[in-house]
């Protein structure tokens, strides 16, 4: 199965996961308010039957009108919200930052690209993962910093989910912007990323697995 594939299958499934959810609330409220199936249909502008597939969530495909009428005629109200999922959207950028990267490698070392976590389901991937020297190490690309312990955080919780991760090395894009942020912070992230750019690249460069984890800007 492809990527996209197993994207979508998952994307379906989150879907049919709130409608079930909707229709099991929209249930509860109708019986709790003792309003007959028919008389909230009517409310709601739909067939009762229409109704009874939303709370049994075998409604194929209910939209967000449908679910939305169902709530308001039982004093609920639709709401939606997103979450970040985890997995990590890369772009041009990112692709360009990991080939500068890549070309700070000496002999013996290999990148692998899209180095996905060992967990059935989880989308999570390592943007690349160095092979061919004593441990392996795994990178993780950044081309503009926002939040950067936050993104450090969910890099510690990627770590701590695989195994083979080996040591982590964060590759920024180098920019006045992620100079002046990293700047702010590096202190703070000294702990999880021990190594700075230069100690980083020397390694690299001389055909070794740096000894611990750091930060580089390429």
């Amino acid at each position: 199965m492809s990527a996209r594939e197993r994207l979508a299958d998952i994307a379906a499934a989150d879907a049919r996961r709130v409608a079930q959810e909707a229709g099991r609330d929209t249930h509860g409220a109708r019986v709790a308010a003792g309003l007959s199936l028919a008389a909230a249909a009517r409310r709601a502008g739909m067939s009762p039957s229409q109704l009874g597939r939303i709370e049994r969530g075998e409604l194929q495909r209910p939209t967000v009108d449908q679910i939305g009428r169902a709530a308001r005629s039982l004093g609920l109200r639709l709401s939606f919200r997103l979450y970040p999922s985890g997995v990590h959207v890369r772009d041009h950028g990112q692709l360009v930052v990991v080939g500068r990267f890549s070309r700070l490698l000496g002999p013996g070392l290999q990148l692998p690209r899209e180095v996905g976590l060992p967990i059935p389901g989880d989308l999570r991937a390592w943007d690349g993962r160095i092979t061919g020297g004593d441990r392996p190490a795994s990178i993780e690309c950044i081309v503009r910093l926002g939040d950067l312990q936050a993104q450090a955080r969910a890099i510690e919780l990627k770590a701590r989910d695989d195994p083979a991760a080996g040591v982590v090395i964060l590759v920024i894009a180098r920019s006045a912007h992620n100079r002046a942020i990293l700047a702010t912070h590096r202190e703070a992230l000294r702990q999880q990323f021990p190594l700075d750019g230069a100690a980083v690249a020397r390694h690299l460069r001389a055909g070794r697995i740096p000894p611990d984890s750091g930060i580089i800007m390429v």
